[in-house]
């Protein structure tokens, strides 16, 4: 059959909407959050409930076609020929239970509105820097977030999940009753069946305490060498990014800022402000800038700039094992390079921690790792596509000396797979619990390698 008429035959009974080629509001509805990702699918559902799902899955199954479930349009790969995508849209449960510190979150929530309803509570989500993001699309990816050295992954926060499998079971699962799939759920996506809910874990923040120091280029390495002395005895409680900015030499922009480079290092403690022992990065150089004081998830969320409509980029991530002198004087004279000014901006997350000792049993993971790196190169209506290409492969042959073992599949780009997050042994491990619970490959086989 056909596969536009293997989904085509669900319409009479489909209560969501099902968006066909041909039809008038395809090209939109397949397009993902990353405008730069083509992706062709079969046709794009949104559910109205567990019955359409169970619909789609029957349909697929029938017309040899496969179901992909794509959060929030996050995620993209292009790899989703022959495909249905799902949009979760419809599964917007959620609950919380502050004296257990738990939250149940649909799998079509998205984090600002979690972020949001803790807000004054004591306790935050373990949510990435993007409010837009799906809860599920993160979790289910690994997701680090401001709260990842004190609590963990966000997959690491996966109590239990709310499975459909492909015969149609519809239960709750746990690591007591699936430890094989929720093993497979903490990192590798939906591969054992569309999730519908999640169980997770909130964070204790009594006292949230923030600090963001700016330097001028010129004290950078200073201030990058302070941050990398400063993790050997970095206390749980601490959380610190760095991010690298150079403007673009750009008439909208103010003279002063005007084709500059900026180095900020952003600290986040789960103790108060005695949990942020960052004075000898204050020394490192002369602050341009400096924002202190309490804060909340709600702030930082806000402060995140984070783009909120769909956007074509293209970046390029690693996890590194190191970050020496001579790896800091190397990124930073890369980065300052003039040929590399379409690398607007590169963020570097300090890890260890609660990540060296995950609570919980998943593919994703970042104990082989002590930095995580991402690097962003946007896409300008106009400008031409070579010079940032060519950045991103500069700047992922500079770290490869210094890439970690794996990464987490949340930090994967376009066209990697879970060979970069997994050791051999996990990989057929993983095809294993997908064999045995998707037989018949109903499912999108997602990051795994074709």
């Amino acid at each position: 059959m056909p596969l536009t008429s293997a989904f085509s035959s669900l319409r009479g009974d489909f209560s969501g909407s099902l968006v066909l080629p041909g039809d008038t509001s395809f090209e939109s509805a397949r397009q993902p959050w990353n405008l730069a990702v083509e992706q062709r699918p079969a046709a794009v559902a949104v559910p109205a409930g567990v019955d359409d799902l169970r619909a789609l899955l029957d349909a697929a199954r029938d017309g040899g076609a496969t179901v992909a479930v794509q959060p929030s349009g996050h995620g993209a790969s292009g790899d989703l020929a022959g495909a249905a995508i799902v949009r979760m849209t419809a599964f917007d449960e959620f609950d919380v239970d502050l004296d257990a510190g738990v939250a149940v979150v649909g799998s079509g929530v998205r984090w600002g509105r979690v972020v949001e309803a803790l807000e004054g509570t004591g306790w935050a989500a373990p949510a990435g820097t993007s409010p837009v993001v799906s809860v599920a699309g993160y979790t289910l990816g690994g997701g680090h977030s401001w709260f990842s050295r004190t609590a963990g992954l966000g997959s690491d926060n996966l109590r239990a999940a709310w499975l459909l499998r492909t015969d149609g079971t519809h239960e709750r699962v746990d690591d007591s009753t699936d430890p094989e799939a929720m093993w497979a759920l903490r990192g590798a996506g939906g591969v054992v069946g569309i999730v519908t809910a999640l169980e997770i874990d909130l964070v204790p923040t009594p006292s949230l305490w923030g600090c963001a120091l700016t330097f001028d280029v010129a004290d950078a390495a200073a201030a990058m060498r302070a941050v990398r002395d400063l993790a050997a005895d970095a206390p749980s409680t601490l959380n610190v990014f760095m991010n690298s900015m150079r403007m673009p030499d750009a008439p909208q922009l103010p003279e002063e800022i005007r084709g500059r480079s900026y180095l900020t290092v952003q600290a986040l403690s789960t103790d108060g402000e005695a949990g942020v022992p960052i004075d000898g990065v204050r020394r490192a150089g002369a602050v341009l800038r400096e924002v202190v004081g309490i804060t909340s998830p709600a702030a930082l969320a806000a402060a995140s700039n984070e783009p909120t409509d769909p956007t074509p980029g293209r970046g390029a991530s690693a996890a590194l094992s190191s970050l020496d002198d001579a790896a800091i004087d190397a990124l930073l004279a890369f980065r300052e390079a003039p040929e590399q000014w379409p690398l607007i901006g590169i963020d570097i997350r300090m890890l260890g921690g609660a990540l060296d000792a995950p609570r919980r049993s998943g593919v994703a993971s970042l104990r082989s790792a002590t930095w995580l790196l991402h690097a962003l190169s946007p896409l300008f209506p106009g400008a031409p596509r070579e010079p940032g290409d060519a950045s991103i492969a500069g700047i992922g042959a500079l770290l490869d000396p210094i890439t970690a073992p794996r990464t987490i599949p949340t930090f994967l780009t376009p066209g990697q797979t879970l060979e970069r997050c997994v050791s051999d042994d996990e990989l057929s491990r993983l095809r294993a619990v997908r064999a045995a619970a998707d037989p018949e490959g109903v499912l999108h086989e997602g990051r795994l390698p074709r």
